[in-house]
């Protein structure tokens, strides 16, 4: 074959491997994807992780498999993430604990920053300050008045050190000027069992696992540590208006996805979670669970994350938490 012949074909065979390369990419999925939540069933992340999940493989016509990963305030479930392949078929739902704990933890086995892309937010959430009736603590002053007048008595649930509930927490402590211990839990479902059992005094749940027993009266809302008034409790005060100003908390759910997970696959994700957001039937859900649909572009959600890692650090430290 003359060289010129052999040089033509060639190219034609790289030509053909580039396009076949492009066509199995553009196939993206074509298995069900592994959603990995670092948190236990029936914790917020994992209720708004199952809320989107069937809405997301109908559309990409692959099946979203919940992966729950608790433990270590969801570090176990992040270093699964982040030492997975890069290829679309693993990602990550996780809360904004994925932004404390870099400044909770002495040392962890991941880059917080380097080993995960941002794909979007999916919603904010108003965490909740909710405690036992059998308490007989009626509002936010009379939790503080008690905390008070015996120092280091009162305890307060977090889904483990670190979390966001922990931080949550402990800017309210801060905020309050109290003394309370602070009792790590593998996830939400545990920290409100033990609240509702009044083995633990109270705590800053995200709306989505309390708001049944909140109706129900099982567990009563003192106040919630968000900016503004959650719409699934619009009665019940924020902590600022509730005589704690300075103890406002974002509390936040997203998804992410290995580092090195093409730019592609990663956008289309991005695309996915803000067509299922848009749906009625996932509107109608959050709206149940005292959630806000909220999307980021991969890239402002990375500065986010850097940006929240930085004053949640500060907040570390003014809290005088020692790292783990």
């Amino acid at each position: 074959m003359p060289l010129s012949t052999r040089r033509h074909a060639l190219i034609a065979t790289l030509a053909l491997c580039t396009a076949l390369g492009a066509s199995a990419q553009g196939a993206y999925p074509n298995k069900p994807i592994r959603v990995i939540v670092p948190f236990a069933a029936g914790s917020t992340t994992d209720i708004i992780a199952r809320a989107i999940a069937d809405k997301m493989g109908a559309s990409m016509g692959q099946t979203l498999v919940i992966d729950n990963r608790g433990g270590a305030s969801g570090t176990i479930g992040q270093q699964a993430v982040a030492t997975a392949a890069p290829d679309g078929y693993t990602i990550m739902i996780h809360s904004s604990s994925h932004t404390v704990s870099p400044s909770t933890f002495a040392k962890l086995p991941f880059d917080t920053v380097g080993d995960f892309a941002g794909v979007t937010p999916i919603s904010s959430l108003p965490n909740a300050l909710v405690i036992s009736p059998s308490k007989n603590i009626k509002t936010l002053k009379d939790l503080v008045a008690t905390a008070k007048a015996k120092p280091g008595t009162v305890n307060f649930a977090s889904a483990g050190q670190g979390s966001a509930t922990h931080l949550n927490a402990e800017k309210f402590k801060m905020a309050a000027s109290i003394d309370a211990t602070n009792i790590p839990f593998k996830g939400s479902a545990e920290a409100v069992t033990e609240v509702l059992a009044g083995r633990v005094d109270y705590y800053f749940s995200p709306i989505a696992p309390v708001i049944g027993q909140i109706k129900d009266g099982q567990l009563l809302a003192l106040a919630v540590g968000s900016p503004k008034r959650a719409a699934a409790l619009p009665d019940v005060p924020t902590t600022a208006e509730a005589g704690v100003p300075g103890s406002e908390f974002n509390f936040w759910i997203g998804m992410m996805a290995p580092a090195k997970t093409p730019r592609e696959i990663v956008n289309r994700l991005h695309d996915e979670v803000a067509k299922a957001l848009a749906s009625p039937e996932v509107k109608e859900r959050f709206l149940k669970l005292g959630a806000d649909a909220w999307t980021l572009k991969p890239e402002q959600f990375d500065a986010y994350i850097k940006d929240e890692i930085a004053s949640n650090a500060k907040l570390v430290k003014a809290a005088g938490l020692t790292p783990q």
